[in-house]
């Protein structure tokens, strides 16, 4: 039954609000994405209205399209604006994703009234000055934290970290360095939740640092710093210093004249960690940061507190300390005329026309995230912890208003770039087609700015406006040799924005959109997709069985201009086998234009071409096949950087070796339930099972545990308590829980399983030591601990696979307990409650699989949605986005 209720929130009361039943809104969501079940769960996920109980209040996206344009339109009224713009209007460039396509942040939060949240996607936070105390790390850890409950996502550069063993003057005596306080910040993203979401951090660190090849290596160690990108920001001195092999000085602090400690190293040596652990891992980036310095306009103003000092989590926005953006997108395919056919437009009317309607627009989400900070501040001050508790969110608050207020900065990017080139019967990575884009981006580069002019003739130019700090930048000066009337124009009225431009990843945000994303090229035009059967569906095609009997129907999946192509080529794709439709591919324009396909060597160039008129940055990803030579690598770092990109991430296909295991022939299963807790009566809990994940590194041939899964069913309300990620959680009778991580308790083990002689006893060993003390423990292998029963698990399996032994007496008791059949005992029976009481090692209530080839399991990415193998890392956030499902393995940035 729907429910109507009033507003709880401040703000303009909205009486008898509809809340809508999930069902519903999914098939209303369903409706709107034409039976898009990816795009419509997408959406109900992370962008429709909903309130801190998960209740929605949208169904679809026409909802949340006329709830933005009408809080864009009362902002052009309530500022008095020229000719204010009418919701109808705005609404009409927003509905269907067709024209403009604003963030995220935007859509889940612009009018949003349920939830006190951000606007901004990025923020920079640190130190105006030096500061590298624990008071000063501390409080980056608490603004990190405060920042992603908001929703956004964050970046902080660690180069004002002291090095290793530098003196201190406390009991420690000297420093630790960098390292320990990556897998601090590390582990406080993991701590924030996100409706869903993982909170999204980028940790920089300049190569000058003494501890940049620490940093380097940190993420090598499997289970550090899982829950951040890393990039390494390097200056020119450095690459020149690897072009002619030559030594290169580091030193601390990496800007001071007279630095306490310096370093000369191997330039090629370091840069040789960097290709190797990049080549294996897909990380560090790097970000090129003389040019990014050198074109960015903020830095003009630096001794306002604009010198940039890190970058977002996927790279596109370089900012100072408390600044922050809010990103919206064009959609680019949307002004192709004729599309696909013998003579495709570009209408450059229509696109200039809107560049100008998206800036503006901008501009007043401006004025909301002023508004949304506002709102922040006045619940954070009706808080009842003590003011001095509150103290450092309300400062942190009152410093991106500051900067929101002053530089109006704005992240007005684009999407479906690849489609766009397509649909100009155009091929992504080649000359012509780049030239073309190239002069796509000039062009908005241009109309942006004029927009930006325009605006400050009528509300007025950003505070700092000095047209004498900006006239020898790089980008100013190619604006000013391309359109010389705009530039004088600039110099006469200032301009209303200190910087405008980017090109982020839009991952979920062109999904919705069906088009490809960013910058990027199409994954495959055709791909499968796997749907499970249900039992008693009789009618539908069974594709295969998988080993646990269970039915698949394998269907064709059409990226949607490649469909739209067909279309106009009169093809029908209906009853086509998938080697017709790869066939039909291959005379596209889709053909070798794929994210596996492209010329790397092409795509870097025009990355760097178009960055000429990016004013910050641009996320995109170079994607390499498998097998691809860590030379290549190399070639490509150092062609980016020479091209004059700003950043680059590289991706080799498997590099990654932290897949997931999938199922196949010759697997074991092992399983470890816990049956004997004492349910309270009041609760009605009841543990349903631990399941484990097992994932191997290819490369550093280590093997890791992780706990997925801690589930308790309250059988009344049918609630289950569900804990995810890596965290171990014991939960009470009384429901009282607490989480223990590996790196919390010291328990990461994984150290003694790599290179080529693992030793797989130790690790047992060390895996069932916790409380290893207690004499008295659960069911007759007296289990003391969840890792004390992950460690007998792994025993049993190393033993069975021959990999290690054991005595006598355990082996007894596992072999007794693993004979007993429950199926043939009657439920209820004594026999049966002291067998249910016991560790049962072998039943099939939850599993999970282990290759039994001598404990080298085959690596495949699954995604842990579908469990298709179609995994792609995609753009600069470098996160792992299942091409069958469209399902965010990691984590999301739009």
């Amino acid at each position: 039954m729907v429910k109507n209720l009033e507003s709880r929130t401040d703000g303009p009361e909205i009486r008898n609000e509809r809340i809508y039943p999930h069902a519903e809104a999914l098939e209303s969501s369903l409706k709107y994405f034409n039976g898009d079940e990816v795009a419509a769960t997408q959406f109900l996920r992370k962008y429709a209205l909903k309130d801190s109980d998960g209740n929605l209040y949208e169904s679809n996206p026409d909802q949340m399209h006329h709830r933005m344009a009408k809080e864009i339109a009362r902002i052009e009224l309530e500022k008095n604006r020229e000719n204010p713009l009418q919701e109808e209007e705005i609404y009409s460039f927003f509905k269907d994703f067709r024209y403009l396509i604003p963030g995220g942040g935007n859509m889940s939060g612009i009018g949003n009234k349920k939830q006190v949240t951000s606007l901004s996607n990025c923020f920079v936070i640190g130190h105006e000055g030096p500061s590298d105390s624990y008071g000063g790390i501390m409080k980056i850890d608490q603004e990190q934290v405060q920042l992603m409950k908001r929703r956004g996502g964050v970046g902080h550069d660690l180069s004002h970290i002291r090095p290793s063993y530098s003196p201190v003057l406390n009991s420690a005596l000297t420093s630790t360095g960098v390292v320990p306080f990556m897998e601090r910040y590390s582990n406080s993203t993991k701590e924030v939740a996100q409706d869903g979401r993982r909170g999204a951090l980028m940790l920089s660190i300049s190569i000058k640092h003494p501890d940049a090849e620490y940093f380097i290596d940190a993420k090598t160690k499997k289970g550090k710093v899982t829950n951040a990108n890393i990039s390494v920001k390097i200056d020119d001195d450095f690459m020149n210093a690897v072009k002619n092999n030559e030594t290169y000085v580091q030193q601390f602090p990496i800007n001071s004249d007279n630095p306490k400690v310096t370093k000369e190293i191997d330039a090629r040596a370091l840069w040789d960690k960097i290709i190797t652990n990049a080549w294996q891992e897909g990380e560090p980036g790097v970000l090129f940061w003389d040019a990014v310095i050198r074109e960015s306009i903020p830095d003009c103003y630096s001794d306002f507190g604009y010198a940039t000092v890190s970058t977002n989590p996927c790279g596109e926005i370089p900012l100072c300390p408390y600044d922050s953006c809010r990103l919206l997108a064009l959609n680019l395919y949307s002004y192709v005329e004729n599309a696909f056919t013998t003579t495709p437009n570009f209408n450059y009317s229509k696109f200039k026309e809107h560049v100008h309607m998206a800036q503006r627009i901008s501009d007043n989400i401006i004025d909301l995230e002023i508004e949304k900070i506002d709102e922040i501040s006045d619940k954070i001050k009706s808080d009842p912890e003590d003011a001095e508790i509150k103290r450092v969110e309300l400062k942190l608050w009152e410093n991106i208003r500051k900067k929101a207020i002053e530089g109006r900065r704005m992240g007005l990017g684009i999407t479906a770039e690849g489609d766009m080139i397509a649909g100009m019967n155009l091929t992504y990575g080649t000359n012509e087609a780049t030239e073309f884009a190239t002069e796509i981006h000039k062009t908005f580069a241009l109309e942006a700015y004029k927009s930006s002019v325009n605006m400050a003739k009528e509300r007025g130019a950003f505070i700092m406006y000095d047209s004498k700090r900006e006239e020898n930048n790089p980008f100013i000066q190619r604006i000013r040799e391309e359109d010389p009337k705009l530039y004088n124009e600039m110099l006469e009225h200032g301009r209303r924005n200190l910087a405008l431009l980017t090109i982020a990843p839009t991952g979920t945000v062109s999904l919705m959109a069906r088009t490809t994303s960013g910058i990027e090229p199409v994954y495959l035009p055709v791909h499968d997709r796997n749907i499970k059967i249900d039992s008693l569906d009789e009618t539908t095609e069974v594709s295969f069985i998988d080993d646990e009997g269970v039915k698949w129907h394998t269907y064709n999946v059409f990226h949607p201009k490649f469909e739209e192509w067909m279309k106009v080529k009169g093809h029908d794709p209906e009853g086509m086998s998938k080697e017709e439709l790869n066939e039909l591919a291959k005379v596209s324009p889709y053909n070798m234009a794929t994210i596996a396909d492209v010329n790397w060597i092409k795509k870097v160039e025009m990355q760097g071409q178009i960055q000429q008129w990016i004013d910050h940055s641009i996320s995109a990803t170079t994607n390499m096949p498998k097998g691809t030579p860590k030379e290549v690598v190399a070639e490509a770092y150092m062609k980016a950087w020479k091209s004059g990109c700003k950043g680059m991430t590289v991706y080799v296909d498997g590099s990654r070796g932290d897949g997931v295991l999938s199922s196949g022939n010759n697997l074991e299963k092992i399983v470890l339930v816990q049956k004997n807790v004492k349910v309270d009566p009041r609760l009605n809990i009841k543990p349903q099972a631990i399941k484990y994940k097992v994932r191997r590194d290819q490369n550093k041939d280590s093997l890791h545990i992780i706990l997925t899964s801690d589930l308790y069913l309250d059988e009344k309300t049918k609630k289950a308590y569900f804990i995810p990620d890596e965290d171990f959680q014991i939960r009470a009778p009384n429901g009282a829980a607490t989480s223990v991580s590996f790196s919390q308790s010291g328990m990461d083990r994984t150290e003694i399983l790599r290179g080529p002689n693992p030793d797989h006893a130790e690790f047992v060993k060390r895996l069932q030591s916790p409380h290893s003390n207690q004499s008295e423990g659960m069911g007759p292998m007296q289990i003391k601990s969840i890792e004390h029963a992950a460690g007998l698990v792994f025993e049993d399996y190393l033993f069975r696979n021959g990999i290690i032994g054991r005595d006598e007496n355990t082996n007894e008791l596992i072999n007794l307990v693993r004979k007993k059949d429950l199926r043939k005992i009657k439920p209820g029976t004594e026999e049966y409650n002291a067998i249910i009481s016991q560790v049962k090692i072998g039943d099939d209530e939850e599993e999970i699989t282990i290759n039994g080839n001598n404990g080298k399991p085959d690596i495949k990415f699954v995604c842990e949605n579908c469990s298709g193998e179609k995994i792609r890392f995609n753009e600069g956030c470098n996160s792992p986005v299942c091409a069958g499902c469209g399902h965010d393995n990691g984590v999301g940035c739009s």
